[in-house]
């Protein structure tokens, strides 16, 4: 089983992928700034399976598979005081920048056009994935939930896709979809601002399910 740190990981969003990686038998470390704040999150989790600690993001940085779960404005200048510890390992990215105005969340471009790329430029040696981008965290959180979501899953490794791909189908209520190469983040990343505001509206939360598969 592998050993998964998650930048910024206190987040519901983060707290939801820690749940449910322990739930399928791996070790999770939850990282933040502040070490203390991620220990005290992590004693309110209902963690069930393997294992899931608080520390500092350089301690979650050292693990073998990272995920980068902060907000999007924090995530370039976590990932680039990173760089070292992150080089040669396989970083996935399910930060989305989004705005919300009114009722509806629209999604924001960076200058490479998605985080994943800007992820990307800034670890020139960590091989850049992209998954997890329209869970609801609520449900994540929730082992009784009922979850049955896709995860669309792009890199331009076919070898690091795979990988991830066969972490996700390991999750509960979660089954893998690999879409393409990283030309395709931009669309996916947006495409979370269309399922937050439909849960905005309806007051739901809904997810992703890719028919015809």
């Amino acid at each position: 089983m592998a050993t998964v740190g998650i930048l910024g990981g206190t987040g519901p969003a983060g707290r939801g992928v820690a749940l449910r990686l322990a739930s399928a038998g791996h070790d999770v470390v939850i990282g933040s700034r502040d070490a203390e704040r991620a220990t005290t999150t992590v004693n309110a989790m209902d963690v069930r399976g393997g294992t899931v600690v608080g520390a500092s993001n350089e301690e979650a940085a050292s693990c073998e598979l990272v995920v980068v779960a902060t907000p999007w404005d924090s995530a370039i200048a976590t990932v680039t005081s990173l760089r070292g510890p992150l080089a040669a390992k396989t970083v996935v990215s399910m930060v989305n920048a989004l705005a919300r105005e009114g009722r509806e969340m629209v999604p924001l471009y960076p200058p490479r056009g998605s985080m994943a790329a800007q992820i990307a430029f800034a670890l020139p040696d960590s091989t850049i994935v992209g998954a997890f981008h329209h869970l609801p965290a609520s449900m994540m959180q929730d082992h009784d939930s009922g979850l049955e979501a896709d995860v669309i899953i792009f890199s331009d490794s076919d070898v690091a896709r795979t990988q991830v791909a066969s972490l996700v189908d390991q999750m509960p209520g979660l089954r893998a979809v690999i879409a393409g190469s990283m030309s395709l983040a931009s669309a996916i990343e947006a495409f979370t601002a269309v399922a937050a505001s439909i849960n905005i509206r309806h007051r739901v939360h809904s997810y992703v399910k890719i028919a015809g598969l």
